[in-house]
């Protein structure tokens, strides 16, 4: 948990304040940036990216709110805004129905020990409670297919069933947890798409 006394030395622009706070967030930015993207390199982007972008708005800093986590709502929308612009380039993906400024406003995450579960620990409980309501089948395909990254084929081995059995479950699948967690969590309909694709 980062001093909020530190803040004042940040809004003024003190250039040691932006190190200490490099080192103490760092970290923890880049492997919750990982839960978004895969490619390290855009991560390191992103990253640096924030904390030039906590520079150039660091007269809107207050003093009794967290940088911390003003920090990584920052990280998270240009996660998502990554994730859109990366998406609106393939032509098999509609963006249509997506009002994207929706994901400006996706929930405050409390990162300084505050008692509500964040954002990921949210999904993540939801994605399990998802998963249990499949019927079994199902969720030995997803388990084995996504979740231990088993191939297909192999899959449809080991169960006995056909390679086109194990591509209906798995689609079944993917269709009733993109509805569950959507409901759930509307704003973040790109992210779970993306996720359950």
């Amino acid at each position: 948990m980062i001093d909020r006394s530190l803040n004042t030395d940040l809004k003024t622009g003190n250039p040691s304040s932006y190190d200490k706070l490099y080192s103490l967030t760092s970290a923890r930015l880049k492997n919750y940036c990982k839960i978004f993207l895969k490619d390290h390199l855009v991560v390191e982007d992103v990253v640096q990216d924030a904390y030039v972008r906590l520079w150039e708005k660091r007269d809107f800093i207050k003093m009794d709110k967290s940088v911390e986590s003003l920090l990584f709502t920052i990280v998270r929308n240009q996660c998502l805004n990554y994730l859109r612009d990366q998406k609106s380039q393939q032509d098999s993906f509609s963006l249509d129905e997506y009002d994207w400024s929706d994901l400006q406003h996706l929930y405050q995450i409390d990162f300084t020990g505050g008692e509500e579960a964040s954002l990921e620990e949210q999904l993540f409980e939801s994605l399990k409670e998802a998963i249990d309501q499949l019927p079994e089948r199902q969720q030995q395909v997803l388990v084995k297919c996504k979740i231990e990254g088993r191939k297909q084929q192999e899959v449809a081995d080991e169960l006995g069933i056909s390679l086109k059995a194990v591509e209906k479950n798995l689609t079944k699948a993917k269709k009733h947890l993109r509805a569950s967690l959507i409901r759930r969590f509307p704003e973040l309909s790109l992210l779970i798409i993306m996720l359950l694709k």
